[in-house]
């Protein structure tokens, strides 16, 4: 355990990524089996503790100290596992000649054994063990194993970059690793054998696999455009929906089997028996999760009616029909086409979906342009470049080369993304939170807020959404620095700074849409928001007004029930 902690320690307060990779490495070359594929496991998002909860944790440190002074200092640092890691009591040593003196010292367990224990004791022995765990593990054994328990492991590796180093270990690439990566589980003991050389490729048995999909990269029009030949793409709308692949296949039975996968491999069929009913192929297919009405495609705020739900109602099929606009096709009746240049996928895909008898699938269609200008303008308006009332759901174009094989991961050139031009308004800061990680001792987190007509008369802010990233490690500082200087009032990590018409800082914050909420005074809430500038030089009473925002929701989203639309 102390050399995963460690690990973790190092790796947290590493921003370089080749030097990240390099302590993976090291690690995966020097650890032993089960340990480095625990730890794998681990960093992947593969492990989960169903009963381990930052609540249980918090009450084993209150059993052990002042509760007051560790609530001081938890909203002081802004983070349980640091927190703890630094309060908690090491245990009194026995008296010399004493019961207990000569007594070996108390065993760290390792990674493995923690993991194990975590996922076979019962939830009465827990809070025992996890104690136990604590005071003998030293303030780094201490932070990791919070961090760990609770699933924030955050120390700026990616499940991609962990995979890479393991790759590298014997040379193979870490596009093969993803290759087989969801026919194993932890801790991976055949993918080390493989990847050092000492087995042959592990393969899944799963007649319905995941295939790691094919990413793109965000154009940059500046740089990009002038050495690209447009002649060379084609190109997609981007459906403002979710990445989801649609596999079928016989078992060994013969039984024909249907997943629904999401992007990241995560089996999703349950939420969504209408549409794994429509799987009535051997193959995958990748596309895109929309809700379709009488034909026209629904608002992300209408889909998220299907998402993450455990329990799948008739009305709810009734009312949120899932639909998928497909765009690739990468296995048919057992041929793997991904090593098929995209021209000739597509072509396959025309075909095969023409051939299906199902309404719940279609074929997403191509753009057509002659030049980067053409291709733009139909970026800047999708009605009249062909998408009609699909328009809404457009949140940009994809551009694929021709001749670009399907391989897993971001291979840059291949396939680009260009997102259509973000919403900007300028808003107020509100509130600021402490952040976590590296950034536990800087109010990183910050709620903005617009100006509204106050019921009581007058104008007041209300907020509409909170970001926490946008802006570089200097105005990162500068911001923290205004927050400490500016603040009226103290909620445990939180600060509320001073703002009004005369005082308080502008923020222009860059957003993809829009959908009501119960949940914010203002009625409404931000999707994906991010600080795009910050506007030193702004007066308060000149930010944004509701109203905007209003005109916004009017004009791009509608409602959630069947049958009725938001003001236009």
């Amino acid at each position: 355990m102390n050399d995963f902690a460690h690990l973790l320690d190092r790796l947290a307060y590493e921003p370089r990524r080749t030097a990240k990779l390099r302590l993976l490495q090291d690690y995966f070359s020097r650890a032993p089996d089960p340990e480095r594929g625990t730890a794998l496991a681990a960093m992947t998002g593969a492990l989960t503790f169903r009963e381990a909860k930052p609540t249980l944790i918090r009450g084993l440190v209150e059993a052990r100290v002042d509760p007051v002074l560790f609530r001081m200092s938890y909203h002081y640092v802004g983070d349980l596992a640091e927190t703890t890691a630094l309060i908690w009591p090491a245990p009194a040593a026995p008296e010399p000649g004493g019961i207990g003196h000569n007594a070996p010292p108390p065993q760290v367990p390792s990674l493995s054994e923690v993991v194990e224990a975590l996922a076979t004791i019962g939830k009465a022995e827990l809070p025992a063990r996890i104690a136990a765990w604590l005071d003998v593990l030293d303030e780094t054994g201490r932070w990791a194993l919070i961090k760990l328990i609770t699933g924030e492991l955050r120390v700026g590796v990616s499940a991609r970059l962990a995979k890479t180093a393991v790759a590298s270990l014997g040379g193979v690439e870490p596009d093969a690793v993803e290759e087989v990566w969801h026919g194993l589980k932890p801790p991976y003991l055949p993918l080390f054998a493989w990847v050092e050389g000492r087995a042959e490729r592990p393969e899944s048995l799963d007649p319905a696999p995941f295939r790691p999909p094919m990413l793109s990269h965000p154009v940059d029009e500046e740089t990009d455009f002038a050495r690209l030949d447009p002649a060379a793409f084609a190109a997609e709308w981007k459906w403002d929906g979710i990445r989801v692949q649609l596999v079928g296949g016989p078992d060994r039975a013969g039984t024909a089997v249907a997943r629904i996968y999401s992007r990241t491999g995560e089996d999703i069929s349950a939420a969504f028996p209408d549409l794994a009913e429509a799987i009535r192929f051997e193959g995958a297919l990748d596309g895109e999760l929309l809700i379709l009405r009488e034909g026209r495609v629904q608002s992300f705020n209408v889909l998220q009616q299907r998402l993450n739900r455990k329990a799948v109602t008739g009305r709810l099929l009734q009312d949120f029909p899932a639909h998928v606009r497909a765009y690739d096709l990468l296995a048919l009746d057992g041929e793997d086409l991904r090593p098929l240049p995209f021209g000739a996928r597509r072509a396959r895909l025309e075909a095969f979906v023409a051939g299906l008898d199902h309404g719940r699938i279609d074929l997403s269609p191509l753009v057509p342009f002659a030049d980067w200008e053409a291709l733009a303008a139909a970026r800047a308006d999708p009605a009249q470049a062909g998408a009609g009332e699909d328009a809404d759901a457009i949140e940009g174009v994809m551009l694929k080369r021709r001749d670009s094989l399907y391989v897993p991961g971001r291979p840059k050139g291949p396939w680009w993304k260009w997102k259509r031009e973000p919403y900007l308004v300028d808003a107020v800061m509100m509130y600021a939170q402490r952040g976590h990680g590296k950034r536990s001792s800087f109010y990183s987190d910050y709620t903005f807020g617009v100006w509204r007509d106050s019921p009581e008369g007058g104008e007041e802010l209300v907020p509409v959404g909170k970001a926490y990233h946008g802006f570089t490690d200097e105005e990162l500082a500068k911001l923290d620095r205004y927050v400490r200087n500016h603040t009226v009032k103290r909620f445990g990590p939180v600060r509320e700074v001073e703002y009004g018409p005369r005082q308080g800082l502008v923020l222009e914050i860059a957003f993809e849409g829009l959908q009501r909420s119960t949940r914010h005074k203002s009625g409404v809430a931000m999707r994906f928001p991010r600080v795009n500038r910050i506007r030193w030089d702004k007066p308060p009473a000149e930010a944004d007004r509701i109203e905007t925002l209003e005109r916004i929701l009017e004009r791009g989203e509608r409602e959630v029930m069947p049958g009725r639309e938001m003001a236009r």
